[in-house]
């Protein structure tokens, strides 16, 4: 077969199409509105450049496009310590770009990916295992329906663990640390784990010198924080902090 025509996996973008579209629409109203009540067009300005530049954040991240969400999805593998053997777990797996890796970076690993699939986002298991055939590892990952916070697998059942901007997203669990916990309690002693989310957000989890001795507390090992955002080939545009900004990578080992 022609390499040409090879069917491409879809990974979807992190800025859904709805998070460009209703901005649009408002602004359009709000420009309509002004007409009468001229002092509105200033909101509709306003509302437009922030739906421009989620159209531009999802051409810089999205997977056909600039493909930033690929590189940096990337990072929390190279933060990943592992030797590869045995079981490992994507936690919110979306349309299965990090467990998919996983299986291709470590050819003797079996990989879990879970997500709880919400209407929210752009995502759902049937897309994570087409992806799987069309990678060649269909085989090795397995998907399933879960929430992040009461993950269906009992305490040191994986040897490694991964989530890539997931804890923030879990609704019902208010602390953002009880996620991280969850998540290392699944991995065994001395298993390896590597998680980015939005460690930088305070109001989610605090200090970041407090939220790593926390997850000490949790009888872990060795835990280091990265900094996402001083990764060379993030543009500037989306190193603000409701995009990289707050971003960070917690790795270590249990």
């Amino acid at each position: 077969m022609d390499k040409s025509s090879k069917k491409k996996p879809d990974y979807g973008a992190w800025v859904p199409k709805r998070f460009i579209y209703i901005p649009f629409a408002i602004s359009l109203l709000f420009f309509a509105a002004s007409l009468l009540f001229y002092p509105l067009a200033i909101i509709a300005v306003i509302v437009l450049i922030i739906s421009i530049y989620l159209f531009y954040a999802r051409y810089l991240f999205y997977s056909t496009r600039k493909n930033i969400q690929d590189r940096i999805q990337d990072m929390v593998l190279d933060h990943l310590d592992w030797n590869g053997q045995g079981k490992a777990l994507d936690i919110g797996c979306g349309n299965g770009p990090v467990a998919i890796k996983l299986a291709l970076a470590y050819p003797e690993a079996q990989v879990t990916g879970i997500d709880y699939w919400g209407k929210m986002w752009e995502n759902s298991q049937r897309v994570c295992e087409e992806n799987a055939k069309i990678e060649g590892v269909a085989e090795r990952v397995r998907f399933q329906k879960a929430s992040a916070s009461a993950l269906p697998f009992p305490d040191d059942f994986f040897d490694a663990a991964v989530s890539n901007l997931v804890f923030h997203n879990v609704q019902d669990t208010r602390d953002k640390r009880e996620v991280v916990r969850e998540a290392l309690r699944v991995v065994r002693k001395g298993g390896r784990f590597s998680f980015q989310d939005l460690f930088q957000f305070k109001a989610a989890y605090g200090d970041i010198d407090d939220l790593l001795s926390a997850v000490k507390s949790w009888g872990v090992s060795k835990v280091e924080f990265v900094n996402t955002k001083d990764a060379p080939f993030i543009p500037k545009a989306l190193r603000l902090p409701f995009m990289t900004g707050s971003m960070g990578i917690l790795h270590g080992e249990k």
